[in-house]
């Protein structure tokens, strides 16, 4: 069997592969000189704002291609494809690369320190955007996992690529272990999927596990309810892993500190939209008619992770530590749509990831450019911002806002609202209730950290100071996007909707 390839629909991440080899062309073959570094800066960022290019020209020409097919006649009866370019992942492409764009120049300026090779760091952090891009529009199981592992495996490698560096050492082992644990649980229960249906093709799957008649539950004629119920946790537990939600969360702290700023923020944006991406296509599609047994289990994973992470939180004096727990805490109120099942509900995490990944990626690009003057990076090192660096300091009381879900932020607080909705219209009311008392939770840390940039700095401590002219780019780019998001938020809104 011959299968054709539509290489208008893999054009993003094809893009991203061939720039990846390009990168190491280049750095095998150019003379080391001080132009150097820009230029294999600058290939890669072509070549990501290519396929984010490529990304909107599929949006606005209205085409939904799909490829790697298996014809009707083998697939049962309706032809299943590996690849699918839909309204979800044109969305969580956009996204991606549009964050991809901040972690770029942030890299840039990490770059200029020297200790990491330039090369491998750009040829690393195109793999895992070409994962990252890849695996929301994969609609096979074997394509998933691949594309997962091909956006967790690079970034372990980034965050220890800096040359003696223990504590970056140490966070990528940390990184290396949760991760192969959490791909070893989803492999099993996606082997279990498999064994129970036959098929890796997740419409195939649904389409296997929507037996006739049903049996108690949502559970299917001829499949054991027992070994359905354990492949769905285990499933679960897989993604929990990916995307640091509670119990599965313990290592971002460490994780997050210890890695280059840069990685901080693509394990925070890229690497959890690639999670929530996988699960949301999982669930939504393979496993659509068993939302009874799989929702309840993320709405009390949902409560866990926002309420645990802004406890958490609520003790860091790290800057990036605390980044890293209000990340986990994000993910708690990104995953409670789920909690309530149905495609709005899945539209409504969607719709907050989006916004989220703005200002996330913004506030790391503050903490970066902080850094370049406060080795320490902790939060008293931010006092008396807003009269060293006005600008700095109104865009990160900004982001911090935005976060907060306070006024003027008001793309957070949109993000929230709609999440909310989501939820009661659901009837999951408990949960309500604690996203509720957790957004309150969450704005005490954020006031105090936005508060501290316009308090006196008592003492002055200036320190050295390196070229930042990229991340202050990076600032500006995510700045603007917020800014356009509070302002108009049905630019993510009729796009999810």
């Amino acid at each position: 069997m011959t299968q054709s390839i539509d290489y208008a629909a893999i054009a993003p991440p094809l893009i991203l592969a061939v720039v990846a080899g390009l990168v190491l062309l280049l750095d095998a073959f150019l003379p080391r000189t001080p132009r150097t570094l820009p230029t294999l800066g600058l290939v890669t960022l072509a070549g990501v704002l290519a396929a984010l290019a490529t990304v909107l020209a599929q949006a606005v020409q209205g085409a939904r291609p799909r490829t790697f097919c298996v014809p009707a006649g083998l697939a049962g009866g309706q032809p299943s494809c590996s690849f699918v370019v839909d309204d979800l992942t044109l969305v969580f492409g956009a996204v991606v690369l549009a964050t991809a764009v901040v972690v770029v120049l942030l890299s840039w300026t990490q770059l200029a320190e020297g200790g990491i090779p330039a090369g491998e760091w750009y040829f690393l952090l195109l793999c895992a955007l070409t994962g990252a891009v890849t695996l929301p529009a994969s609609r096979d199981l074997i394509m998933l996992v691949v594309a997962l592992e091909l956006v967790s495996l690079p970034v372990f490698a980034l965050t220890a690529l800096k040359r003696y560096d223990a504590r970056g050492s140490e966070a990528a082992l940390k990184l290396f272990l949760v991760s192969v644990i959490s791909t070893a649980v989803m492999l099993f229960g996606v082997s279990l999927l498999y064994g129970l249906t036959g098929s890796v093709h997740l419409d195939r799957i649904a389409a296997g596990l929507s037996g006739s008649p049903p049996v108690a539950g949502d559970v299917p004629a001829g499949v054991p309810s027992g070994v359905l119920t354990v492949a769905v946790v285990l499933v679960l537990a897989g993604f929990a892993f990916k995307v640091a939600a509670v119990p599965f969360h313990f290592w971002a702290g460490d994780v997050y500190q210890g890695a280059p700023v840069p990685v901080a923020a693509l394990l925070s944006v890229i690497s959890k939209a690639a999670g929530f991406a996988g699960l949301i296509v999982v669930l939504t599609i393979a496993l659509a008619g068993q939302a009874r047994l799989w929702a309840p289990i993320v709405a009390v994973l949902a409560a866990l992770t926002m309420t645990v992470g802004n406890l958490l939180a609520l003790r860091q004096r790290h800057a990036v530590r605390l980044l890293a727990w209000s990340s986990v805490a994000q993910s708690g109120y990104i995953l409670a749509p789920l909690g309530v099942a149905g495609r709005s509900a899945a539209s409504a995490s969607i719709a907050y990831l989006a916004i989220y990944a703005a200002m996330n990626a913004g506030a790391f690009a503050v903490v970066m450019l902080v850094s370049r003057t406060r080795q320490r990076n902790e939060l008293d090192d931010y006092r008396g911002l807003a009269f060293r660096s006005p600008a700095a300091a109104l865009a990160l009381a900004f982001f911090l806002i935005c976060l907060a879900g306070l006024p003027p932020g008001l793309a957070g607080l949109f993000a929230k609202i709609v999440v909310f909705r989501e939820i009661v219209h659901g009837g999951v009311g408990w949960l309500a209730v604690v996203m509720a008392v957790n957004t309150v939770i969450g704005l005490y840390y954020y006031i105090a950290w936005t508060g501290r940039l316009f308090a006196p700095e008592p003492v002055p401590a200036p320190g050295r100071r390196t070229p930042v002219r990229p991340v202050t780019i990076a600032v500006a780019v995510a700045l603007l996007v917020s800014l356009a998001f509070s302002v108009a938020p049905q630019l993510v809104l009729s796009a999810v909707g």
